[in-house]
């Protein structure tokens, strides 16, 4: 649920659905921009403050305005928005109708259709007049990434999944992050739920969604070397459902690792740029101004995979990075951290599991230990980049 605090409390936002296990996730906005949420029990629903400054603190939460135009005012005709697909017309769809309503449209929108099964894809763009088709014919999403960005010819990139639906404003917000920041090489932004209605949602965006809270944080060489001795949590700073760079600085580290994400090691293709961006010594933004809503997986076994394909993804891409880098907190991340942290984890799932009180994210454990030991065997099998 979303919740205008400009306009009164009668005033909810459409912007999907927010149910959880305890109750409603409430999103408040100020500002035309969102700025906290909150988990609100569903029995107090009904006895939720009118006063936008009472619901405000009701929730945690400082009802200012960011700074900057709230009305769409801004510019975006210097971005290439890239969407990624691979036969999921309903879901690609949905995507190019809400970059339609973009209030500050981009220069062009460039849908990579990924290794398709049929001309689906193909005849789905042609019904959206200005939208760009590219086919690239081998499988992998940081293949797709990097066929959108030979095909951009803007000095900035934009990508979001066919499976998100960005804001009226995301474009031209997600620009502006760059604006007063020269070395600001890539920015992303606040990835909200489109709807929380099913078990595995829930679960999702409980255990692993991708949200990065509702304040901006630069990222720089400071914040490596801060984590150096165990591995920078790269992922920090985003999602790759909403993230944007200058096309020149991707192009100067070498592009996307292929070897990295869905269609590969499974995940953590956008992570490992952030790492070598910062490595070259720029500067990443998480600028949550610049919002997408994203449809998580609705069904259980669909979510059991996808933590699979997501540790798989993180295993690798430690490797990748100690592989480039020498950067010796990823191993010890690997090789320490990761079996301590599952190794709290397994006595207690065992100790529920004979008490008989399960906990939702116990489904997750097995998916992401077998992922972590497939993300090894991948890494060593995979062809090594020059």
């Amino acid at each position: 649920m979303h919740r205008d605090l400009d306009a009164g409390s009668d005033h909810v936002l459409p912007a999907g659905t927010g149910a959880t296990a305890g109750g409603v996730m409430l999103v408040l906005w100020s500002g035309g921009v969102p700025v906290g949420q909150s988990v609100v029990p569903a029995a107090d629903l009904r006895s939720l403050p009118a006063d936008p400054a009472l619901l405000a603190a009701r929730c945690g939460v400082a009802p200012l305005p960011r700074p900057g135009p709230a009305g769409g005012t801004g510019r975006a005709d210097d971005v290439t928005v890239v969407i990624c697909t691979r036969d999921r017309t309903d879901e690609l769809a949905g995507c190019l109708a809400a970059l339609g309503r973009s209030t500050a449209p981009p220069h062009e929108v460039v849908v990579v259709d990924n290794a398709p099964s049929s001309e689906a894809t193909r005849l789905l763009v042609e019904q959206f007049p200005g939208v760009r088709y590219v086919r690239e014919p081998r499988p992998g999403l940081d293949v797709a990434r990097n066929a959108g960005l030979r095909a951009a010819t803007t000095e900035f990139v934009a990508y979001t999944d066919d499976d998100a639906r960005p804001h009226a404003d995301w474009t031209w917000r997600i620009r502006r992050a760059f604006d007063d920041d020269a070395p600001v090489l890539g920015v992303t932004g606040l990835v909200l739920p489109a709807e929380l209605e099913t078990e595995a949602q829930v679960l999702f965006e409980d255990e692993a969604g991708f949200g990065r809270g509702y304040a901006r944080r630069d990222f720089d060489a400071g914040f490596l070397r801060r984590h150096r001795r165990w591995g920078a949590p790269v992922w920090e700073i985003g999602a790759g459902a909403n993230m944007a760079f200058r096309r020149a600085a991707v192009e100067a580290v070498g592009g996307f690792d292929e070897r990295l994400d869905v269609g590969a090691a499974g995940c953590s293709g956008d992570s490992e740029m952030w790492y070598r961006l910062l490595r070259a010594g720029g500067r990443c933004r998480y600028e949550p101004t610049a919002v997408v809503h994203h449809h998580h997986r609705r069904d259980l076994e669909g979510l059991r995979r996808q933590m699979y394909f997501y540790m798989r993804g993180h295993v690798c891409a430690l490797l990748v990075q100690f592989e480039r880098h020498r950067d010796g907190g990823n191993l010890r991340r690997l090789l320490l951290s990761l079996p301590r942290y599952y190794g709290r984890r397994v006595p207690r799932f065992l100790e529920r599991r004979l008490l008989r009180r399960p906990r939702p994210a116990d489904a997750l454990l097995g998916p992401q230990l077998r992922g972590a030991v497939a993300g090894v065997l991948f890494y060593l099998r995979a062809d090594r980049r020059p």
